[in-house]
């Protein structure tokens, strides 16, 4: 019988609700259920998100030396898990620095071209890997209304949610926000499952999809500003996607009535389809077996470029360190 595989799945936090959080939780319970497969979990900063890792997935935090594979959000866990093992940074963004790839990982995985693209601007070989969702778990339960009725904002941000409770004012539509730092909610595929539409970013989109709703892109976070891609047309995924959903695709700054203008856009069909994409496209269990098969992709070259990489990194270091302590011998000859 085959030994089964030890992978460590990181992260920098588990304590709320967020896009990096759900993709970590949804990957280790697929990894979980796999009989090829011994999973952990690794996370800096615990909270509610890992008690459920650990207490209703059953899965254990960080209790061995060494593993075959570490995959993990985040540079300061890269650094955290050095010489346990290969390391596969997942990158969820191209603009937070706690995003940025470290160079001591073995190989980078980026959630969309637009990730793949900075990451092959900064030398560091990648691979593109959508988003993956737990598809049994965010579906469709009961189908959107022929008319929309009902809005349900995913936004992050307080300008963001007074533009859509304005918009759906001027329209008569039933409108409901939920915010991760203010009302966070660890079940919203339920919350989605009420509405018609749902307005967000990112993973909020991809939720939204896997539950057969029709989307609107937007958002108006501090670090993207007043953003969006607009309606979500089926047809239009593959253009949205390059930049994870974001708004980054079209960046367009939208007004009340522009946004109004997205809302009437709206056909309850549409949600079905974006259903079988999801399906097609943002499976965790396909997701994950790309994942697992990654190793093979790091070729002797792409070693080299590692070592590479950290030795300029640390000779930039030592060059620093070198120049500060000849300033301070210096300055005591000359007291």
């Amino acid at each position: 019988m085959q030994a089964k595989k030890t992978v460590l799945v990181g992260i920098y936090s588990l304590d709320r609700v967020g896009g990096a959080e759900l993709y970590t939780c949804d990957l280790i319970k697929q990894l979980k259920q796999r009989d090829d497969v011994d999973v952990e979990f690794f996370a800096m900063v615990q909270g509610r998100l890992s008690d459920y890792v650990r207490n209703e997935l059953g899965v254990r935090h960080l209790s061995k030396e060494r593993y075959d594979l570490i995959l993990t959000t985040h540079n300061v866990t890269v650094d955290a898990l050095r010489g346990k093992g290969p390391i596969i940074q997942i990158c969820h963004g191209a603009i937070l620095e706690l995003e940025f790839p470290s160079i001591y990982a073995d190989y980078h995985v980026g959630i969309s071209r637009e990730i793949c693209d900075s990451l092959d601007s900064k030398g560091f070989p990648n691979r593109l890997v959508l988003n993956g969702l737990d598809l049994e778990q965010k579906r469709p339960m009961t189908p959107p209304n022929e008319q929309l009725k009902k809005v349900l904002s995913l936004c992050q941000s307080e300008e963001g949610n007074a533009m859509l409770q304005n918009v759906c004012n001027k329209l008569g539509l039933e409108f409901v926000s939920f915010h991760k730092h203010i009302n966070p909610n660890f079940t919203i595929e339920r919350e989605i499952n009420k509405a018609d539409m749902v307005v967000g970013i990112g993973r909020s989109i991809y939720d939204a999809m896997a539950c057969g709703r029709p989307c609107v892109v937007f958002d108006y976070r501090v670090y993207n500003g007043n953003k969006g891609d607009g309606y979500l047309y089926p047809d239009l995924f593959n253009s949205f996607v390059q930049a994870n959903c974001s708004g980054r695709f079209r960046n367009h700054i939208y007004t009340e009535n522009e946004l109004a203008a997205e809302f009437e856009k709206y056909n309850a069909c549409d949600g079905e389809r974006l259903r079988e994409i999801a399906e097609e496209k943002l499976d965790v269990v396909a997701s994950a077996d790309v994942l697992l098969n990654i190793l093979d992709r790091i070729s002797p070259e792409v070693k080299q470029k590692k070592k590479r990489r950290i030795f300029k990194a640390e000779f930039k270091r030592f060059r620093k360190s070198f120049k500060r302590g000849l300033k301070k011998m210096v300055g005591i000859r000359t007291v």
